[in-house]
């Protein structure tokens, strides 16, 4: 899908060209596609006309009278519009930023006696995820609500969802329509990401680079673009801003708290990305622990708290020496990329392993291939024989079994003593024993509180494995999880997964003084372990007194005892509610898959809600606000009458809303498993059209043609003429209560 958007935005580029901009101006050259089939993906937010009618395409304010144009563009084309001023305010909160871009834009590239469909992109950072989106034109306005899936009738709705997609992973686009030739209208796009962290030092990468054929033409238009950037570390430390891509200048500074900010009048956008760098000024370890009573009509009315502990960038500070398992899926589906891209990451974590550390690899399928029969010093030896072992053992065959490779993988690292043991899990299916598997390795972490268990790692590539499996898999291991929805990304993310399991500082964590409470309630629930590759955060909610202080011990890598005080503060600058958001709705909905529990469904399905954050059980949709009601163009009288009849029935279609189709991540697919399906990643498929989907169903299996809400949807694709003589003829059967028999008929999602 990602190249056919590519291909369209080309072919729009190369239709602009037919508009006259007058005497002495011109919009900058566009650009030669690159030999990449994505070479036009948007970098930053965008917005394109959808142009089926190629003779649509001309200025709004004067007419070039180019030569009339014949046929249609299938696919449509889209032709980049453009921006009149952009505004983006990036609040970083411990590890989480919140983006909110406003731009305003202009369909400059259509007859202001016409109209045409607008689709918006959204490319979002690291781990991005979207939040909201706020449309507002002259006479009408979008917003974006969060509704619960409490019926399959709601499941199925959104599962036909074509509104809003993923091009590929973190590229979301949703089409909205019908605006006219010449309008300015705003988008407001909001959506969280995760800010990386590595050697004691915060790196944010915000996708703002716009390409040259967004710049308007005229030498009158303002161009005002701005950055507004807030940093809140919640520590009591100061904030330092190591490096930024744009000319931000300072507008207040704080203990743990920085804002900048950056406007101008500009004569071409923002052509980087922008990215930002800070520390929180402290060679040792720093943390606390922040304090914040619910909002109003929060649902859950415990106390909310959150505990920190940032690595900081000390080289003093040792590492635990590792006993590493990588268990690596090679079932059929893992065939070409995917296994290839594994090989490469796994031999580059293989050579960042230092002398004292051992390690084996057991590789699956249907079958286990064990590398060697005991734990391997990590030589150079060694790693080049393991190297071999993999060129000749990884091939893509058979099924998918983790039950038995991770049973092996638990013996082998029994004997593991003064050593952090680690399980590195990578895979890309699911398979029906999952909750055998989180139940098995949950009663031999609790069995074995007097040996330190393996810390597993799980890794998941493309949509057909179980994610929330993987998670809770990681939890109950105290370790972590991460994804490659991209198959390009999986050497990376792998790696760099690899390298926050292999920096442990601080293991065998415990938090005291949190005994006495009311209700208590911990995300995640198992303590993971402090790495220099991440920041260590631990949240809940509570009933009760909050002690001043709570004490965090554990044991260092030298084997000595390590032990901080952290001081509670009431926190009133950061809404922890919505910081904490994400991961509690994660945690909480990989609980509700193990224990297949309904309540913890809803209580999934309420926090989505209330805090606007996507989940399993719930949907964005996107809804229309007339704002004057009085200027809507009426309908036809045959055709009121039909909407009335089906109104009357129940049946009414919902057409003031679109859906956000493809935020969630489902629980892993079974069947494609088994039949070895390629990893699929995350964007859409191209639809079927109307007409042949119609001909397939129910009803035109019933008469060998088109249901009559089919006919009318597909009247958007003729001409006025017989736009007119179809919608009177389906006003006409509706008189005969055709229209319902067609409706109860037809399997279609035309309703």
């Amino acid at each position: 899908m990602a190249d056919q958007f590519s291909s369209s935005v080309e072919f729009g580029l190369n239709l602009s060209k037919r508009i006259y901009h007058g005497k002495g101006s011109a919009p900058a050259p566009v650009p030669a596609m690159s030999r990449s089939p994505e070479g036009h993906l948007p970098s930053a937010p965008m917005c394109y006309a959808v142009i089926s009618e190629p003779e649509t395409v001309d200025n709004p304010d004067i007419r070039s009278y180019q030569p009339y144009v014949l046929g249609r563009c299938e696919p449509p084309a889209l032709i980049p519009l453009q921006l009149h001023g952009v505004a983006m305010e990036v609040e970083c909160c411990l590890d989480t930023a919140f983006v909110t871009v406003t731009g305003r834009w202009r369909v400059h590239c259509v007859t202001a006696s016409s109209a045409c469909d607008c689709q918006l992109a959204i490319p979002m950072g690291e781990q991005g995820s979207l939040l909201g989106v706020e449309v507002d034109d002259s006479g009408r306005s979008y917003h974006t609500e969060f509704i619960s899936l409490k019926d399959e009738k709601d499941k199925q709705k959104v599962a036909k969802a074509k509104d809003g997609y993923f091009l590929k992973s973190q590229i979301y686009t949703i089409k909205i329509p019908q605006f006219e030739g010449g309008s300015i209208f705003s988008v407001k796009i909001r959506w969280s990401q995760k800010i990386l962290f590595h050697d004691g030092e915060f790196s944010l990468n915000i996708p703002f680079c716009f390409p040259s054929y967004t710049i308007p033409v005229g030498r009158k238009i303002s161009k005002k673009e701005k950055i507004f950037l807030k940093v809140n570390s919640g520590a009591a430390t100061e904030v330092l801003c190591k490096a930024t891509s744009h000319p931000l200048k300072g507008l207040m500074r704080q203990a743990g708290k920085l804002s900048l900010s950056y406007e101008a009048e500009v004569q071409a956008w923002s052509s980087t990305d922008f990215s930002f760098s800070y520390t929180v000024s402290s060679s040792d370890l720093v943390g606390g622990v922040l304090l914040q009573s619910p909002f109003l009509r929060d649902f859950d009315e415990r106390e909310i708290f959150c505990l920190y502990l940032y690595p900081g960038n000390s080289q003093d500070r040792k590492v635990f020496k590792k006993d590493v398992v990588f268990i690596v899926d090679m079932s059929a589906s893992m065939k070409g990329s995917p296994l290839e891209n594994t090989k490469n990451a796994l031999l580059a974590s293989l050579s960042h392993l230092n002398a004292q550390d051992k390690f084996n690899i057991i590789a699956f399928s249907g079958e286990v291939y064990l590398m060697s029969p005991a734990m391997e010093a990590a030589t150079e030896e060694a790693i080049s024989n393991a190297a071999k072992w993999v060129d000749t053992t990884f091939n893509a065959n058979g099924g998918t079994n983790i039950m038995l490779p991770l049973t092996q993988a638990m013996t082998l690292l029994r004997k593991s003593s003064d050593s952090v043991p680690l399980i590195f899990l990578v895979t890309d299916g699911a398979v029906e024993d999952e909750r055998e598997i989180c139940n098995f390795v949950k009663s031999y972490v609790t069995n074995g509180q007097s040996v330190r268990t393996p810390r597993i790692f799980t890794f998941g590539i493309g949509l057909y494995c179980n994610h929330y499996f993987l998670q809770m898999l990681a939890q109950i291991g105290r370790g972590h999880y991460d994804a490659a929805h991209d198959l390009d990304s999986i050497d990376f993310r792998m790696q760099r997964l690899f390298s926050t399991a292999s920096s442990i500082i601080v293991a065998d964590i415990t938090i005291e003084s949190l005994e006495g409470f009311d209700s208590l309630e911990l995300f995640p629930t198992h303590i993971p372990d402090l790495s220099f590759g991440s920041p260590f955060i631990i949240s809940g909610r509570y009933n009760g007194i909050f002690p001043e202080s709570v004490k965090v011990t554990g044991t260092l890598a030298d084997m000595t005892n390590f032990v901080v005080d952290l001081k509670a503060k009431r926190e009133k600058d950061m809404q922890l509610s919505n910081v904490l958001s994400k991961r509690h709705i994660d945690h909480v909905t990989a609980h509700a898959w193990l224990l297949e529990s309904e309540e913890l469904e809803e209580k999934v399905s309420k926090m989505s809600i209330q805090n606007k954050v996507p989940s399993e059980y719930t949907c964005m949709s996107m809804v229309l606000v007339q704002k004057d009601e009085g200027k809507k163009t009426p309908k036809p009288i045959l055709l009121q009458k039909a909407y009335s009849k089906l109104t009357l029935q129940g049946l009414e279609h919902d057409s003031q809303k679109l859906f956000f189709g493809g935020l969630s991540l489902g629980f892993g697919d079974l069947k494609a498993t088994a039949e070895n399906i390629p990893p699929a990643i995350k964007e859409a498929k191209p639809f079927e059209g109307l007409l042949e989907k119609a001909a397939s169903n129910c009803c035109g299996r019933l008469v060998d043609t088109c249901c009559g809400m089919c006919l009318l949807r597909t009247c958007s694709f003729v001409n006025d003429q017989c736009t007119i003589v179809c919608t009177q003829l389906c006003a006409a059967l509706a008189c005969f209560e055709l229209i319902k028999c067609c409706v109860e008929l037809c399997e279609c999602d035309c309703l």
